[in-house]
């Protein structure tokens, strides 16, 4: 069924009816066609299209049931109608959402991805391979039972994957032994839409159903890039017991889970010197979560009632951004910032999180951090931590586009594996590969791996929407004619691909490797290479781990879809 224009219906209904005088309808005056052919020039553009779309699965989604909702999925939902009527997008905006998708991705995991690869890499492509592995058994052993030929099933096999580096290889292996490629075309189309909306529904319903919170951490310890209340209490101290202390090393020793950044002299709040000591009936200035700060307060003493009378002195604190490597990965016990730099960090913003750091926190890659300590030494320390003022708040577009471009050139980069077979990185695995680079290194000549996370969150949102309305679209136009032409057993088998290997890596990643749901759901998008269903998660999350896991897990899943799905019409 394709989209039928208002103007051209009115047309033809008119030609068989008579008004009340008996003058036929196609002869009314022009202005009683106009609201059709308004709506045929309207409908015929593919970026008005594009909009509508974005905006009516928008509107989808926010609609809960039972606090469920589709979230930005929804658009998923309505480009697959506007495919069945035959309404097009723009021609390339799904490759366009995917490269600004993960690139966007990359740069927000590429701190730790790396660091992550000696620790987890390992299990997480073992995942994949036990997934695309029973996914590949599940399209053999369906297909032979109802009859099913290779060429379909190649394309079942890549559809429900969402692999679309399986169907080209699927299509040229099935071409050069003389097969029907658009068998493995229209298998591709039918499980397709399976593919994108089973892992998306599975983790949105999944924490759901087992009423599991995606922020949970491993053995129920404290996360700290959780939202904190961080509240600030000027303190008199009394407590015999911590006089004469060093302030520096009595809060280094682990017996404050504050933090001390000022004393008072003089009445006025004075940044923290390493000389400085307790003494009796001193007051000073006591930064940490709020819970925290009343357990710390009764072991100096008592909260001062004269805080209000107090004022700070000069311009002495600053929020720095730390782009130099030198300073990540070592315990803030070990930087010694106050004794070395004459500053003291007292918060750090992690992803748009803010946390009181302890001595052994360490800074990574792009975190921003509140310093304080004199305009002398805040300065300094700014040259120290690389901080650029710019990189705050301003995205680079230079970076941005030059990063991406330089993804799709390597996405296209053909990778042989001999006997004139290969694969390429495609439009997901090129932009990933390079942001995560740069998100580790920091910089690559001119192009910078850093964007403020309110553009990129943004960006995020809004490629992963132009690629779902793409990629819907596509779907969506020939799915009611394909199903009616091979029948209700080709969508059972699309169905079966795409459901019973997230079964199987539900169970390896919970009850086998005992991962938090967040990081196991992020390994399960990366081993069926679902970007749209990572998207349902970064939207209900903001923790690393399972865009880590995604990011991780993913390339493998990508070159295994290759190989398996040839594997696959060599089991025929």
């Amino acid at each position: 069924m394709h989209y039928n224009p208002p103007f051209a219906r009115a047309q033809r209904k008119s030609e068989a009816v008579l008004d009340k005088k008996g003058i036929p309808m196609y002869n009314q005056p022009f202005f009683f066609y106009l609201p059709f052919l308004f709506m045929d020039v309207v409908f015929a553009n593919p970026t008005f299209v594009l909009f509508a779309v974005l905006c009516l699965g928008m509107a989808l989604g926010h609609i809960s049931v039972k606090g469920v909702s589709l979230g930005n999925s929804g658009v998923l939902f309505i480009a697959l109608a506007a495919g069945h009527f035959g309404l097009k997008v723009p021609e390339g905006i799904m490759g366009i959402g995917t490269a600004l998708f993960v690139y966007c991705v990359g740069l927000g995991v590429g701190n730790r991805f790396f660091s992550s690869l000696g620790k987890k890499g390992s299990i997480f492509m073992l995942l994949s391979l036990l997934m695309a592995s029973s996914a590949m058994l599940v399209a053999w052993g369906s297909c032979k039972l109802f009859g099913i030929g290779p060429e379909m099933a190649a394309g079942l096999f890549s559809g429900a994957n969402t692999s679309t580096p399986a169907l080209a290889a699927a299509v040229e292996s099935v071409v050069e032994n003389g097969g029907d490629s658009a068998l493995v075309n229209i298998g591709y189309g039918v499980a397709y839409p399976f593919g994108v909306i089973s892992v998306v529904l599975f983790v949105q319903l999944l924490p759901r159903l087992l009423k599991k919170d995606l922020n949970e951490t491993p053995e129920g310890k404290a996360d700290e890039k959780a939202p904190t209340d961080i509240i600030k209490r000027v303190v008199r101290v009394t407590n015999p017991e911590v006089l004469g202390w060093n302030i520096t090393t009595y809060v280094e020793s682990g017996a404050l889970k504050c933090l001390i950044p000022r004393v008072v002299k003089e009445e006025v709040l004075m940044p923290l010197s390493a000389e400085d000591v307790f003494s009796l009936e001193q007051e000073v200035l006591m930064v940490g979560e709020r819970a925290s700060v009343e357990h710390d307060v009764g072991l100096l003493g008592h909260v001062s009632h004269s805080h209000h009378l107090l004022r700070s002195y000069g311009d002495e604190s600053a929020e720095l951004i730390v782009l130099n490597a030198s300073l990540c990965g070592c315990p803030l016990r070990r930087l010694r910032t106050l004794e070395n730099h004459g500053v003291s960090i007292t918060r750090v913003t992690r992803l748009g999180h803010t946390f009181v750091p302890t001595a052994d926190t360490e800074l990574v890659r792009n975190d921003v951090v509140r310093v304080v300590g004199s305009a002398t030494a805040v300065r300094d320390f700014s040259a120290t931590c690389g901080h650029r003022s710019s990189a705050l708040n301003v995205t680079d577009i230079l970076s941005l586009t030059g990063g991406v471009a330089l993804g799709i050139l390597l996405g296209n980069v053909e990778i042989s594996l001999g006997e004139g077979k290969g694969f390429s990185l495609g439009m997901a695995g090129g932009p990933l590969l390079v942001a995560l680079i740069l998100g580790h290194f920091g910089k690559l000549g001119p192009i910078a791996g850093y964007i403020p996370r309110p553009s990129r969150v943004l960006l995020m949102d809004f490629a992963l929407m132009l690629f779902l309305a793409g990629a819907g679209v596509t779907g969506g136009e020939k799915l009611v004619q394909t199903v009616m032409e091979q029948g209700l057993v080709m969508l059972f088998i699309g169905a079966l691909i795409s459901t019973l290997p997230l079964a199987l890596g539900y169970y390896v990643t919970r009850k086998l490797m005992r991962l938090p749901l967040a990081e196991a759901l992020g390994a399960i998008c990366g081993s069926v290479t679902s970007t749209p269903a990572l998207g349902a998660i970064t939207a209900k999350t903001e923790r690393q781990e399972p865009v880590i896991a995604y990011a991780t897990a993913y390339p493998a899943a990508m070159i295994l879809m290759t190989v398996l799905v040839e594997v696959l019409m060599g089991l025929f």
